[in-house]
């Protein structure tokens, strides 16, 4: 009986020597995070421009992995609609350098299309430079310009043909501007070479009336023309602007 005492005392000292371990090491963990998340708060506070970067890159990395998709929409109103050419890596700059003085527009704003086509050729599997040259013989880079048949903005979408396009940014004022137009005429010209089977010139076809088309091969090759300049500016050479 008391052999029995005495091993049930022993136990329960166990028992509580573990408990007690444990809320050490945990009390000690959380105080360790606690102490390295009012440290990182400190430091971003006191240097915003750092908070700023995180954010961003922290931002990025959920998209790209779909996480929290509902909280992160394609049309968050953070990304930039401009930004300095320095930002960009060495060919994206000379692109967007290039196609800012070849179409007469300022060299901010085509820098953040060229940011966002190269960004969104990850998920659209479309080469960057084959969407900015669609954009380029469509409006010219000009985010306002509409058609006779009532095409709009840079990448000239038929606004009330795809109005539910639409519908995730807010409606079709959307269509007004460019980092939406450009999400939505990437969706639409991605959605017209699965149609056509792959093919990127009769996608590009259809894009550029649907079946009405007869004959789109002159438009087919400018914007393959001006894809294949795109290439050679990002790889150094020096382009003439014809």
């Amino acid at each position: 009986m008391r052999h029995s005492y005495f091993l049930r005392q022993a136990f329960s000292t166990l028992l509580n020597d573990i408990a007690r371990g444990l809320f050490i090491v945990t009390h000690s963990g959380l105080a360790t995070v606690g102490l390295v998340a009012a440290a990182s708060v400190l430091t971003l506070w006191l240097k915003p421009e750092w908070l700023s970067a995180s954010q961003s890159h922290v931002l990025n990395w959920l998209r790209e992995r779909q996480v929290l998709v509902s909280w992160l929409p394609e049309n968050r109103l953070d990304r930039a609609t401009a930004m300095d050419l320095k930002d960009l890596p060495p060919a994206q700059a000379a692109v967007a350098d290039w196609l800012a003085r070849k179409y007469r527009v300022a060299p901010e704003p085509v820098a953040a299309l060229v940011a966002e086509a190269h960004f969104l050729s990850k998920s659209s599997k479309l080469p960057a430079h084959l969407v900015l040259a669609v954009m380029a013989i469509e409006s010219s880079f000009h985010p306002y310009i509409q058609s006779q048949a009532g095409a709009q903005g840079l990448m000239q979408v038929m606004t009330d043909i795809h109005t539910k396009r639409y519908d995730a940014f807010g409606g079709n004022m959307a269509a007004f501007d460019p980092l939406t137009n450009l999400r939505v005429g990437v969706g639409v010209l991605k959605d017209a070479i699965k149609l056509k089977g792959g093919s990127v010139e009769e996608g590009l076809k259809f894009y550029l009336g649907g079946d009405a088309v007869v004959d789109g091969s002159s438009y087919v090759s400018k914007v393959l023309a001006e894809q294949a300049r795109l290439d050679q500016v990002a790889a150094g050479v020096k382009v003439p602007m014809q």
